[in-house]
Order: C-alpha cells, then sequence, then structure tokens
C-alpha cells in the first residue's frame, strides 16, 4: 500500500489506506512493534509526549482510528466493537506487523483487548491504560443518554458549537487540570471539528451495551497474553476499582497506578507513565528477542 510521510522531531506523520480508507498514522523508532490505540474522540496525537520516549526501545505506531482524529470518517462505518478491532488487525496487516505489543487507552484499551481476543497469536503483550469496561459505572448515564435517538441527533451539531465546554471535558481528564495547557486544548478539538467524528462516537453508544456484552464473554480467550493494567488514581471517566476484574481474566498481570494521574497518565505524566510501560515490555517482550515486526 502506498504510504506517504512527513517527519517532525524524529516522529513520522504518515498515512495508508485500509479497507478503502485513508488512515492517519504516527510513527517513530526501531525494534519490536509497539502499537499505540487512542480513545473515545482521541487520536493519535494524544501519545505524542510519550512516543519518543517508547520510541527508544520499539518501533511505535499510533493510527487515527477510522471514524477518529484526521483519519476518514465516513457516515455509516460499522462503530461495533469488534468492527474497530478487525479494522485494527487489518492496520496491522497493512504495516506488515504479524505481532506486536499492544497498547490501548480507555475505549482504545477496550478495542485493544477485543483484538487480543480474536487474535491472540497476534498479541505478545497488552498494556490496558484504564480501559473502558463492564464493570465501572462511571458514565452509564452520559452513554445511555447519547443512546436516545434525539440525544444522538443533536449531540454532533451542539458539541461542535459549544467549543468553550471543550476545556472543561478535557479538565475533568487530567489528575491536575492546571497540567492541561492552551496546546493541548487545540489539539483536542482541532479534529472535532470534521464531519463523521462526533457522529461516529454517537454511533459507538448506540452500541455500548451490546459490545459490553460481548466483550464480558469473549475476553477470556486473551488470557494467555501478559498484561499490564494501568490506571491514574484520580481517573474521572473510567473506575479504577474495575482495574481488579480486568487483571484477574490473564494468567500472567501485572496492575500499577499512577499516584495523582487521571484518565490520560501517558498525556499528563509521561515519563511516569513509560518507566513501568517499558520495565514490563522488557520483562515480557525482550526487544533482543525479537524481530522489528
Amino acid at each position: 500500500m502506498p504510504i506517504s510521510e512527513q517527519s517532525t522531531s524524529g516522529v513520522d506523520e504518515r498515512s495508508t489506506q485500509v479497507d478503502g480508507l485513508g488512515v492517519r498514522f504516527l510513527h517513530s523508532g526501531r525494534g519490536p512493534a509497539l502499537v499505540l490505540v487512542h480513545g473515545l474522540l482521541g487520536y493519535s496525537h494524544n501519545w505524542r509526549s510519550a512516543i519518543p520516549i517508547l520510541a527508544q526501545a520499539r518501533e511505535v505506531f499510533a493510527p487515527d482510528m477510522p471514524g477518529s482524529g484526521f483519519s476518514d470518517c465516513p457516515l455509516g462505518l460499522d462503530a461495533r466493537l469488534v468492527a474497530a478491532a478487525q479494522r485494527l488487525s487489518r492496520f496491522l496487516d497493512t504495516m506488515g506487523i504479524s505481532c506486536c505489543d499492544l497498547m490501548g487507552s480507555s475505549y482504545g484499551g477496550t478495542t485493544a483487548l477485543r483484538l487480543a481476543a480474536l487474535e491472540p497469536s497476534r498479541v505478545r503483550s497488552l498494556v490496558l491504560v484504564s480501559p473502558a469496561n463492564p464493570w465501572s459505572s462511571i458514565g452509564r448515564k452520559r452513554l445511555a443518554a447519547l443512546g436516545l435517538p434525539g440525544v444522538g441527533l443533536m449531540f454532533p451539531s451542539i458539541s461542535r458549537r459549544a467549543r468553550f465546554l471543550h476545556g472543561y471535558f478535557v479538565g475533568r481528564m487530567y489528575g491536575d487540570p492546571a497540567r492541561v495547557t492552551a496546546e493541548t486544548l487545540r489539539s483536542y478539538s482541532l479534529p472535532l471539528a470534521r464531519p463523521g467524528v462526533f457522529e461516529h462516537a454517537v454511533q459507538i453508544a448506540h452500541n455500548w451495551r451490546s459490545d459490553m456484552r460481548e466483550f464480558r464473554r469473549e475476553m477470556p480467550k486473551a488470557a494467555d497474553v501478559p498484561t499490564l493494567v494501568l490506571w491514574g488514581s484520580k481517573d474521572r471517566l473510567v473506575d479504577p476499582a474495575s482495574a481488579e476484574m480486568i487483571a484477574r481474566n490473564f494468567r500472567i498481570s501485572e496492575t500499577r497506578v499512577i499516584a495523582g494521574a487521571g484518565h490520560l497518565p501517558y498525556e499528563e505524566v509521561p515519563g511516569q507513565f513509560c518507566e513501568p510501560v517499558l520495565e514490563f515490555l522488557n520483562v515480557h517482550s525482550p526487544a533482543q528477542a525479537r524481530d522489528g515486526k
């Protein structure tokens, strides 16, 4: 597949085609492949501070998942969790990645785990950063509201006009809202203005209950994948107490809590976040024992 690229400070911005959809992604480093999957209404830029650290030991790929960021987001794109996992699998195919370490945040963590359940032999290790899950009660009412036809129809247009609220919601994702910079707010707002992004998020909300039932049923198929579960102690979006329910699914698992961090520790405290990630990968996916892809 043709890939275009533009390099900035050692991190390449590239694009390719997956299932006929344009997919933008960031790339950096050399070594075993490490693929980063962003959360709902996020995109690859969210990993910007962690990528240079992780790329010292890994070849890092961070896609904007279709329907998000600056990848294609056509109306009618299949918004089921399993469809997102399958698109992620085909992104790996396009990159020539037969096996990788896979890290996902929030809904991206759920997507990563769903792929590991579909194709466990393809995932050397998992790093799950506060993954959305059926045991967290936080946010259920908001998701249920988005599932209502009238609310779902109005949400995209209202959200685009009410950009002044973006700062409030980004602040809620940080343990310390004072760490949110003007550049961070701008980076979150840019892709949200694109047609299809909010609409796709609404469709994900419509499928939430059935996706979580399927997720719970299929999760044991990934039990043999070594897994690190990471949470910020001040996460306001996904209940930190649900980390135990996630970790107990795996035969080999570690759980780390980053004190004072919120829902996006890789963005809020990247150095503190990357340290346990690299420690875990060095044990369960040592670079010297693996090829690049």
